[in-house]
C-alpha cells in the first residue's frame, strides 16, 4: 500500500485528490495538512467523505511526517512548494505538484509571471512535466513531477498530433479556451460569486495568461522549433470543465486528419478521440479523467478545428496527478481514475 500526503488539502484540488484516492486499491492517505483547519475532521469539512476517512484530521505541515511518506502531493498555491520539495525529496519521498511551481523550465520566466523570485530553481533541471501523452518514459523514474495545468492539457492534447507531424503553419496557432468558476479556486472572490458568474461569460488576462507560458513551452517542444499561440481565456457559469476550441492552418490539405489523431491517440487511456464530425461535451468528461477530442475541417479547407475537453480538476489537475503516481509506482495508470463521467 502506497502511503499518501496531501499538502493543502482544503481547497477544491485537495478534496478532488481525497475523493480518487477513496477508491485507489494500492493507496492511503495518512497525512493532509491545512494550516487554517488543524485539528479538524477531513469528514467535518467535506460530508462527502464520510466512510471513507472518517479517522484523518487535517494538520500543520511536518517535514518528518510528509518525510515517511512513499509520495507527498501538493496542492497548494504557487510558491508553497518550494520551501518543501528539496527536503522531501532529501527524505526519499516522490514529490506531485499541482501548483505551478515547477511546470516552467526557466525561473526567470516564472518569476515574470508569478511576480515573485522562483524559491526553488536548483530543482527545475530535475522536475519531470507530467503530461503523460508526452513523458510516459521520464514520468516513470522521477522524483519531482509538475502536475500540468487545466488550460495546458487541453490545449497541448488538441494540438500535439499536427505540431509533431509538421502540418500546420507554427506561427498561426489559437486557442480560445472557456473554464468552469472552479479553475479560480476555492478562495472567495467577487469574480466567483454565484451573482457575478452566473448567466454571464466573459474573456479575461487576454494579454496574458499565466498559462501561456506553459502551454508555449510544451507546443515548442512538439513542433521542435518556436511557435505563436493566441491564448483567450474565457470563464462561464458552470462548476466543472474547460472546453479549447483550437484553430490551426494545414500546410499539407492531402493529410487524413481524423486518422492522424486517432493513430496518435490509441493506445492512451484517457484520450478519446471521437468520431469524425462529433463535438464533445464538458458534461460529458465531468468527474471523470478523461479529455475528449474531436478534429474538423470546416468546408474542407485548409484550417483544422480541434474541440478538446476535460473536466479542470480531473484530468486538468487531481486525476492527472494520481495518473502521474501510478506510473511512478509501476501500477496499471487507469487505478482508481476508472469512474464514468457524470451525466446529466
Amino acid at each position: 500500500m502506497i502511503k499518501v500526503g496531501i499538502v493543502g488539502g482544503t481547497g477544491y484540488t485537495g478534496v478532488e485528490l481525497l475523493r480518487l484516492l477513496a477508491q485507489h486499491p494500492q493507496a492511503e492517505v495518512v497525512v493532509i495538512t491545512s494550516r487554517s483547519e488543524d485539528g479538524v475532521k477531513v469528514t467535518d469539512l467535506y460530508p462527502n467523505l464520510r466512510g471513507h476517512y472518517d479517522g484523518l484530521a487535517f494538520s500543520v505541515p511536518d517535514v518528518a511526517k510528509l518525510g515517511a511518506c512513499d509520495v507527498v502531493f501538493f496542492a497548494t498555491p504557487h510558491g508553497v512548494a518550494h520551501a518543501l520539495a528539496g527536503e522531501l525529496l532529501d527524505a526519499g519521498t516522490r514529490v506531485i505538484d499541482l501548483s505551478a511551481d515547477f511546470r516552467l523550465q526557466d525561473a526567470e520566466e516564472w518569476s515574470r509571471w508569478y511576480g515573485q523570485p522562483h524559491g526553488a530553481a536548483h530543482l527545475l533541471g530535475e522536475a519531470v512535466y507530467g503530461l503523460p501523452e508526452v513523458n510516459r518514459e521520464q514520468i516513470r523514474g522521477a522524483r519531482l513531477i509538475a502536475v500540468p495545468g487545466c488550460y495546458p492539457t487541453a490545449t497541448q492534447l488538441g494540438f500535439l498530433p499536427l505540431l509533431e507531424n509538421g502540418l500546420v503553419d507554427n506561427g498561426r496557432l489559437i486557442a480560445d479556451c472557456k473554464s468552469g468558476v472552479s479553475g479560480a479556486g476555492r478562495a472567495a472572490k467577487i469574480s466567483s460569486l454565484f451573482t457575478e458568474a452566473g448567466e454571464s461569460m466573459m474573456a479575461y488576462a487576454v494579454k496574458g495568461h499565466r498559462h501561456l507560458p506553459e502551454i508555449s513551452q510544451g507546443l515548442r517542444r512538439a513542433a521542435g522549433g518556436e511557435v505563436g499561440l493566441t491564448f483567450v481565456p474565457h470563464l462561464t457559469p458552470m462548476i466543472r470543465g474547460i472546453h479549447a476550441t483550437l484553430y490551426a492552418t494545414l500546410v499539407d490539405t492531402s493529410v487524413d486528419v481524423q486518422g492522424l489523431y486517432e493513430k496518435r491517440y490509441a493506445d492512451e487511456p484517457f484520450v478519446d478521440v471521437m468520431p469524425a464530425g462529433s463535438h464533445p461535451e464538458t458534461r460529458s468528461v465531468r468527474g471523470a479523467n478523461m479529455c475528449r477530442v474531436a478534429v474538423h475541417r470546416p468546408q474542407g479547407g485548409d484550417l483544422v478545428v480541434i474541440l478538446s475537453v476535460i473536466d479542470n480538476l480531473v484530468k486538468g489537475a487531481s486525476g492527472q496527478a494520481i495518473q502521474n503516481m501510478n506510473i511512478v509506482f509501476g501500477m496499471d495508470e487507469r487505478l482508481g481514475l476508472n469512474n464514468v463521467a457524470l451525466l446529466p
